[in-house]
């Protein structure tokens, strides 16, 4: 018998695919983002895919849209917890506006309540859909332009003599990539645990990941004991019509341990012979190099969103993680697509740890849904939302009180797409 959540907007079937039905899958994501896979595409992502977490909604035997999760291991603020990634969310342009999209997110959803996980991540192709299902913007990023001509660093910016750099071809060096990433991993809300899999991603280097530049090339900066930073690049060779070298430098991955190493890096990104542009595709918006540069102008820095946050069970979401400041505040919670949330919780925490549960107490507070997974992961105000109406305060100062405590540093960021 068909299990009735198998049933989308009729006659929709939805349910996980098999792995026969891996290449229908990919066919209608790339239909969905206008893109084509090279070749080998299929191999390399049955290495990331979980095929008992993915979805599919089929037209008789025609596969129509789909949808997918990560199993992550995702920093928030106080550490680590299993977080639902969720990807490859798409529909054929045939089959839009008939309810499939809705029918897929909301048994996701439920999928995810019932396996135990609290929350759920994203990056959103469009940032008007998933507000729509209870996805808050919780952390943004920045990214960079800078010519060379603009990149003096300020006086005082950190150096170490013990510390050298090192040219090694990444595939090489993996091992010394990890290092250091597994030490910055847990420091930072949004980040998340890297598998074989996402590593094997990272240093992909096809025709398709270069985009039409050069191979990836890997920068170490080390002392005596051991890696202390990594950048990950490629580099597009130019000249001007007065044969005047105009490469540009494109940033796939930085990341340092100390200030030093960070700095290094980033000066010899910035300094490459015949390159004179650097371009970060993005970057935290607390990044260091926003104080190191002399003439901060020259980041030519833009500005856009990245993870959206959904917190698929309230309660646990909101005690699993850390507070800034003491908080007790009562709030009422409206959630239409996963009605187990709706009604009032009370949330008290601090920086050792956090209770939140279901009270009969009155609300000083009463938010949707997706307020409280813009602010989750530390990176978003809440009280800007007042003057819109969205949040409305039946105790005042507390909004301020709660947007102060899920404050948090750093600011998130993720830094790599899944």
């Amino acid at each position: 018998m068909t299990d009735d959540r198998e049933r989308a907007a009729a006659p929709y079937l939805i349910r996980p695919i098999t792995e026969d039905e891996w290449p229908q899958f990919l066919a209608v994501d790339n239909e969905a983002f206008n893109i084509a896979d090279p070749p080998d595409t299929p191999d390399y992502w049955r290495q990331v895919i979980e095929f008992e977490r993915t979805l599919s909604a089929f037209d008789g035997d025609l596969l129509v849209g789909s949808t997918a999760i990560y199993s992550l291991t995702m920093t928030v603020p106080g550490g680590p917890i299993p977080v639902a990634g969720v990807t490859g969310v798409s529909v054929l342009p045939s089959h839009r506006r008939r309810g499939i999209l809705r029918a897929l997110m909301t048994r996701q959803l439920r999928d995810i309540h019932e396996g135990g996980e609290a929350v759920a991540a994203l990056y959103a192709s469009e940032a008007a859909i998933y507000g729509r299902f209870g996805y808050g913007r919780a952390a943004d990023h920045l990214f960079f332009r800078i010519p060379k001509h603009g990149s003096a660093f300020r006086p005082d910016a950190p150096t170490d003599p013990a510390l050298r750099l090192r040219v090694a071809r990444p595939a090489d060096v993996r091992g010394d990539l990890e290092k250091v990433f597994d030490e910055i991993v847990t420091t930072r809300p949004g980040m998340y645990a890297r598998s074989e899999g996402r590593w094997i991603g990272v240093l992909r280097d096809d025709e398709v990941a270069r985009g039409g530049f050069g191979p990836l090339r890997c920068m170490i900066a080390e002392d005596d004991g051991g890696p202390r930073g990594y950048a990950l690049f490629r580099a597009k060779s130019s000249w001007t019509e007065h044969d005047l070298p105009d490469g540009e430098v494109r940033l796939r991955d930085l990341f340092a341990v100390d200030p030093a190493a960070y700095a290094a890096l980033w000066r010899a990104l910035l300094d490459r012979d015949l390159c004179t542009s650097v371009f970060a595709q993005s970057r935290p918006v607390d990044d260091p190099l926003i104080h190191l540069l002399a003439e901060p102008r020259h980041l030519n820095a833009g500005w856009a969103d990245e993870l959206w946050v959904r917190l698929v069970d309230v309660g646990d979401a909101l005690a699993a993680r850390r507070y800034s400041a003491p908080v007790d505040v009562v709030f009422e919670v409206s959630d239409p697509v996963c009605p187990w949330n709706e009604g009032r919780w009370r949330l008290a925490g601090d920086a050792s740890g956090a209770t939140c549960e279901r009270t009969s107490a009155p609300a000083d507070l009463t938010l949707p849904v997706d307020v409280l997974g813009a602010g989750y992961l530390g990176g978003r105000p809440l009280t800007p939302l007042a003057d819109t109406g969205v949040v409305r305060e039946s105790r005042p100062g507390a909004l301020k009180a709660l947007s102060v405590a899920m404050s948090w540093e750093p600011r998130p960021w993720a830094g790599l797409v899944f």
